[in-house]
């Protein structure tokens, strides 16, 4: 690989983010692994995501899986030098991104509208709790309020109760749109030399991906149920256990699957054959006979025998893991990144280019790169 293959294909690029928490820098990161330079300006006191907790190696494990590859400045935006900065900075920008609070950063200049009028190349990128317009634009947004505020979590837990996802889901369904936006952007400025303001919100992020369960409850006025494990609208798709209490996640996915898995698992040709089960639809109706008749024949065996028919059967499943699973995973692929107090394994990028993945940059210091930027960004008779 030549020096030019080492650069990323995003080299060349300076993004410029006055970003904090989760959704901006997980965008901003992903930019920086693809090889963007990227200037992440903090607030006095710095990104509130570098205190969340201490335990990868005593910073912050969100800080350090969302802030790699990145140069650390800070900044006060109500300072009118600090904001001048910022103004020098982003004119030299090809992307500008914020999360701040609704409103702050159009009220201090730096709204992507404001941008776009002085800087007609630049790609400047909002992200916000709700956007723009209607009754909610005003409303600060966090990660669990989008959960209950789209109806996700009302679909996500069992019959008890609503639960909120284990992950910053919204966060990052915001981010992966406004990386999305942002890349759209940069490749449609190679044609006009103009760039645009981008605006994704929390909230539309999430809903889009509600779709579904909007549709199901528009469509048919109800809701899909929560039901654990279990798949509200295809079955059998979901957890169940073997005799000696171990689980197995299966998956059936159309006709062809759900005669094999009664042929070479349940080892009863004449359910495939049963109207009560004949169909999709007709399964996700009948589920309390399908899961007895399911539980019937695995209660009769190890978790290793079930998983060994479904192998015979070409049916698809998977183990009920835990986190700690997950660590030990054969699969699991890691990539290291250096830290203000040493290196640390990280999680791979999904994504393999060309057989290998771009490295990762490191997490930086809390204004690690505050005198060089401001010496690098100084008025040019200074």
């Amino acid at each position: 690989m030549d020096e030019a293959d080492d650069k990323g294909p995003l080299d060349g690029i300076l993004v410029v983010s006055l970003d904090q928490a989760v959704a901006a820098p997980f965008t901003t990161s992903r930019l920086a692994d693809a090889g963007a330079r990227v200037i992440k300006v903090e607030r006095p006191g710095g990104d509130f995501a570098r205190g969340y907790d201490t335990v990868a190696n005593g910073l912050s494990a969100y800080f350090v899986w969302l802030n790699r590859g990145k140069e650390s400045i800070i900044l006060d935006i109500k300072n009118p030098e600090d904001a001048t900065l910022l103004e020098r900075m982003i004119a030299s920008a090809d992307v500008f991104v914020q999360n701040l609070a609704p409103g702050a950063a159009a009220r201090a200049g730096f709204g992507s509208d404001d941008l776009r009028a002085r800087y007609p190349r630049l790609v400047a990128c909002d992200i916000s709790g709700y956007g723009d317009d209607g009754p909610y634009r005003d409303m600060k947004a966090y990660d669990l309020l989008i959960q209950a505020e789209t109806g996700l979590a009302s679909v996500t837990g069992t019959a008890a109760a609503p639960a909120r996802v284990g992950v910053s889901i919204c966060d990052i369904a915001a981010g992966m749109y406004a990386l999305i936006g942002i890349l759209e952007a940069l490749h449609e400025r190679r044609r006009t030399g103009r760039g645009k303001a981008v605006k994704v919100s929390l909230f539309d992020a999430m809903a889009e991906w509600m779709s579904v369960p909007r549709l199901y409850r528009e469509l048919t006025g109800e809701a899909p149920p929560r039901i654990g494990m279990n798949h509200p609208s295809i079955a059998p798709y979901g957890a169940y256990a073997a005799g000696d209490g171990g689980e197995v996640v299966i998956a059936i996915q159309n006709e062809r699957e759900w005669r094999n898995f009664c042929l070479e698992v349940l080892d009863n040709a004449n359910l495939a054959e049963d109207p009560r089960f004949a169909g999709n639809e007709a399964r996700v109706r009948c589920r309390p006979a399908l899961d007895e008749e399911i539980g019937r024949v695995f209660r009769q065996l190890t978790r290793t025998q079930v998983v060994a028919r479904l192998r015979r059967g070409n049916i698809a499943f998977g183990n009920l893991n835990t986190v700690a699973d997950l660590v030990a995973h054969p699969q699991l692929r890691r990539q290291s990144s250096e830290t203000p107090n040493g290196p640390l394994d990280l999680t791979a990028s999904p994504l393999v280019m060309d057989g290998s993945a771009q490295p990762f940059g490191a997490v930086p210091d809390l204004d690690q790169h505050g005198v060089a930027l401001r010496r690098e960004f100084a008025p040019k008779d200074a």
